[in-house]
């Protein structure tokens, strides 16, 4: 029962470091790049705490509001990529030797012990998601998935607890 707990615990702890829902930053975030008037290329990076589907959901999320603050109602995806930049760091070991000496006439004698810690490797992955997206004030009439900011930027806000 123990073990639970402190797993749930350090669930939450980490949870809590993942990328928050802002503009590109030290630890990640949203960018946009405006490609003509009504079309925007819109990305999120995550740090190694964020997984895929929050930097996926969050590049969604910053679609629907740029469309809004754009005066516009719709928005359609016309390319979409997600990726990854994965990585490695390596702890600093580090050595404590420990020791002890007595002598008996002309001899001494001696002991030592030494513990090195440190050296382990941990692989982590960065989020990456990337949408290039069009805005339109009227509902287009196309095959495809046709996206409602408004309905969007509330669902997702909602799922992640995110405010106004």
């Amino acid at each position: 029962m123990t073990k639970i707990v402190v797993l749930a615990l350090v669930g939450l702890i980490l949870a809590g470091c993942a990328t928050p829902y802002q503009s590109q930053g030290l630890i990640g975030g949203f960018s946009e790049t405006q490609l003509d008037e009504n079309v925007f290329q819109v990305s999120f990076k995550g740090n190694a705490y964020t997984s895929s589907e929050r930097a996926a959901d969050f590049t969604l999320l910053r679609s629907a509001e740029l469309t809004m603050e754009n005066g516009y109602r719709y928005f359609i995806i016309v390319d979409s990529v997600r990726d990854s930049q994965a990585g490695a760091y390596t702890t600093p070991t580090r050595s404590h030797t420990t020791g002890s000496v007595y002598g008996a006439g002309n001899y001494a004698y001696g002991s030592a012990f030494t513990t090195t810690t440190g050296g382990q490797t941990y692989f982590y992955s960065k989020p990456r998601s990337t949408n290039t997206i069009v805005l339109f004030r009227e509902k287009p009439e196309i095959d495809g998935l046709v996206y409602d900011a408004k309905f969007v930027s509330g669902s997702i806000r909602q799922k992640h607890d995110i405010g106004e």
